[in-house]
């Protein structure tokens, strides 16, 4: 008998729907009374996620400011369709420009992730050029928790100036907390000056220099659909003890299932619906098993996922990309406002699983 995978994930009407925490409020606050000293936003979004990754906040917040999108991690979302979703993404967010940036850090992958990084700083180079300031240009990086900001400061900065980290970088979110004071990632004339011919003329008219503010992560205050709360915990954007991870390992399974079952066939017989036996298979080969010798499920749950995350169990987008895909995805979300009290009521609903977490440690 031929295997069928599951044509939908089971309803999750109990799960919680928010993860915006007190410094994201404040962090907004404050990214609001900068916009004045700002010549242009870097907007980052998760690749895999591409509309469920848009937040919202900063379309209202940041309205009228020249915005750049920039979507972090293309490698883990795989070459499907040869570059064709990168050209439909595109076209969602035109005029506004978008780039699209890999952060593989394995030999193969080096070499495209510094054009795709050269290729920004091109951009941004060539924007302090045409507006000239004796001060420097000054850019805000803004996106939802952990989707690689702090990653791309510390690739500019690099790649720009040569110089080392200056961003913490972390596996889960809220690393960066603070809105921190400028990071100069591209030369100004001047530093020009004691460089060679060609790069004193590369850099004319870049006046005091390219300097890029990083700023925490912003969660949205109510996700109104359930599945969109599983895809950006499975990337990585909540805590990891905010949704049981036997249940967002299954929703893994989910979308495995329906790209290609041999992502996991090193761990089962064949292709599987039942994430216990997968998890247990994969306990079995990976020795993580408790006493008894009992597979160990959610730790197997976390080392699955985050297998995922970093693109060694197979690398492909969660969201769907069609050209009407970003109008389409706006419409519902007007559709699915909620009130205030939902969004209140699903911020206790976080903190109560937060505390419960903390209570069994």
């Amino acid at each position: 008998m031929s295997f069928v995978p599951r044509a939908a994930f089971p309803s999750l009407s109990h799960l919680p729907r928010s993860y915006f925490l007190g410094h994201h409020k404040s962090g907004l606050q404050k990214m609001k009374t900068l916009l004045s000293s700002i010549d242009l936003v870097i907007e980052c979004r998760d690749y895999r996620v591409p509309l469920t990754s848009r937040n919202p906040l900063f379309e209202e917040s940041l309205e009228g400011k020249e915005r750049l999108v920039v979507y972090t991690k293309r490698d883990l979302g795989g070459l499907a369709r040869d570059g064709r979703n990168e050209e439909v993404i595109a076209k969602w967010h035109a005029p506004t420009p978008t780039m699209f940036i890999r952060n593989s850090s394995d030999e193969e992958g080096k070499a495209s992730r510094r054009r795709s990084v050269e290729k920004l700083l091109e951009f941004l180079r060539e924007h302090a050029q045409q507006r000239w300031k004796l001060v420097g240009h000054r850019l805000l990086v803004v996106g939802m928790p952990n989707v690689g900001k702090s990653t791309l400061l510390n690739a500019l900065r690099a790649h720009g100036i040569g110089k080392g980290k200056v961003a913490k970088t972390g596996a889960q979110p809220g690393v960066t907390r603070k809105i921190g004071s400028g990071v100069k990632i591209i030369p100004s004339e001047d530093d020009a000056e004691s460089m060679d011919e060609a790069s004193r003329k590369r850099y004319k008219g870049v006046g005091g220099g390219v300097y890029l503010v990083d700023t925490p992560g912003v969660f949205i205050p109510y996700v109104p659909d359930a599945e969109a709360m599983m895809k950006l915990a499975l990337c990585g954007s909540v805590k990891d003890s905010i949704i049981p991870p036997v249940m967002l390992a299954d929703y893994l399974l989910y979308h495995m299932n329906l790209i290609d079952t041999t992502l996991y066939a090193e761990y089962v017989h064949g292709p599987t619906n039942d994430i216990v036996e997968l998890l247990e298979g994969i306990a079995r080969r990976t020795g993580r098993l408790g006493k008894g010798g009992k597979a160990d499920t959610e730790a197997t749950a976390l080392w699955m996922i985050q297998r995922w995350r970093t693109g060694d169990m197979g690398k492909f987008l969660l969201d769907g990309v069609t050209e009407e895909g970003l109008q389409v995805s706006k419409l519902a979300e007007q559709e699915r406002v909620p009130s205030m009290n939902q969004a209140r009521k699903a911020q206790r609903e976080v903190r109560r699983a937060r505390n419960k977490v903390r209570g069994e440690v």
